[in-house]
């Protein structure tokens, strides 16, 4: 039998932000093709097929399952579940590599092999100042042999999509109002707008654009703007050039027609998104501290509809303690898109570790690794007195 809820959390239910209403049909048609199993082409289930041929997920709901993010807590032995995580790659020049691709698959279909088996070992920090662990990435049976010097790579974990229909209705002119690239009030504080705003780098600009990036390189599946059938294989990967694709005979000639892929984004957009309890004091605190200077508590969305996301959606220097290894679209190697704090209870309670590569076992870890334009928020916070850095942590982690 089912367990009534609280009535508290029926009120929460009730009261949380949903963007303006799609047609409901659209959203029960995208959440079932958001959790589809692909398969490799050819098969008979059309439709359904053109998986890879090199891919790290059979479906969306395989990184973000009920559209939640990477589950990242730690195991046993000390590392993080391979699945939990992918392989990013790119230099100096920006992202990719030439033989590998922009990430590392590590999974191929019957006539391409993976790209290598990864692994990722939670191991003592460069810097126990800033915290005492990181996430270090084992790379082994690698297809086309070594990596280049050049090429270096980045842990990344899946954010959850919760909310994300109402942060892409924000207008423009709300994160331009917030943007103060060359910092003119002098708070230290110089958020810049990036290529977009969806992603740890914010490289998108739309849910469509960010949906589709994630069906090419995750599951190798082409759409309308990103046609091509072989996903993140490069010229290097002659097998899986010629392996064959899952267009179906579709009028649009990819694996995810526009018709699809609208229902898709309509069910993503449709998310609801979490709603914390109030708490005044805590929410005094985190202002007090300056952590709301990047993580607006509240935007104005669409319509002025308050979205209460915790973000700005802006680029900022994090500092040397989390620079990446290389630069994307806009974002430098030491620049991330402020990340929204709505869902981060849920993250807590599942044990999962946080920030872009889990690096952070707890809320506390993840601030002490904050630097560059956050470091004065960050020392407020170490400043606190034990009560109330508590109080701040347990408000961070109701959210």
């Amino acid at each position: 039998m089912m367990r009534a809820l609280p009535i508290a959390a029926m009120a929460l239910l009730c009261l949380a932000p949903r963007p303006t209403a799609a047609d409901p049909l659209d959203v029960a048609v995208g959440k079932a093709l958001f959790d589809r199993m692909w398969v490799p082409s050819p098969a008979s289930t059309r439709g359904s097929d053109g998986l890879g041929p090199l891919y790290t997920a059979r479906s969306c709901a395989g990184c973000h399952a009920g559209g939640g993010g990477s589950r990242t807590a730690a195991r046993p032995d000390g590392t993080i579940d391979p699945k939990a995580l992918v392989v990013r790659l790119g230099s100096d020049a920006g992202p990719g590599d030439p033989v590998y691709g922009l990430q590392v698959q590590t999974l191929g279909t019957a006539v391409v092999a993976p790209e290598a088996a990864v692994a990722f070992d939670l191991v003592p920090s460069p810097d126990p100042a800033l915290g005492p662990l990181v996430t270090g990435i084992r790379l082994d049976a690698l297809a086309y042999g070594a990596l280049p010097p050049a090429t270096r790579t980045e842990a990344r974990r899946a954010p959850a999509l919760h909310g994300i229909g109402l942060l892409a209705g924000v207008p423009d002119d709300a994160l331009n109002a917030l943007a103060d690239p060359a910092d003119h009030d002098g708070d230290g504080i110089s958020g810049r707008l990036g290529s977009g705003r969806f992603g740890w780098k914010a490289l998108e600009p739309t849910v469509e654009s960010q949906t589709t990036a994630a069906l090419l390189t995750d599951l190798g599946l082409s759409t309308v703007d990103r046609p091509d059938h072989a996903g993140d294989c490069t010229a290097a990967e002659a097998a899986c050039l010629r392996a064959p694709h899952g267009d179906g005979g579709h009028a649009d000639g990819v694996e995810v027609p526009a018709d699809a892929l609208r229902t898709l984004v309509a069910y993503v957009s449709a998310l609801p998104a979490p709603v914390a309890a109030p708490d005044p004091r805590g929410d005094a605190l985190f202002r007090s501290a300056g952590c709301a200077a990047c993580h607006v508590p509240e935007l104005a969305g669409a319509g002025g509809r308050p979205v209460r996301a915790f973000t700005d959606l802006l680029l900022h220097d994090m500092g040397p303690g989390l620079e990446g290894g290389f630069p994307e679209g806009d974002a430098s190697r030491a620049e991330w898109r402020t990340a929204a704090l709505w869902g981060l209870g849920r993250a807590v309670r599942h044990g999962d570790r946080l920030l872009h590569d889990g690096r952070a076992a707890t809320v506390d870890e993840a601030i002490r690794w904050h630097g560059g334009e956050a470091a004065r928020a960050r020392d407020r916070y170490r400043d606190l007195p034990p009560a109330e850095a508590a109080r701040l942590l347990a408000y961070l982690e109701g959210l």
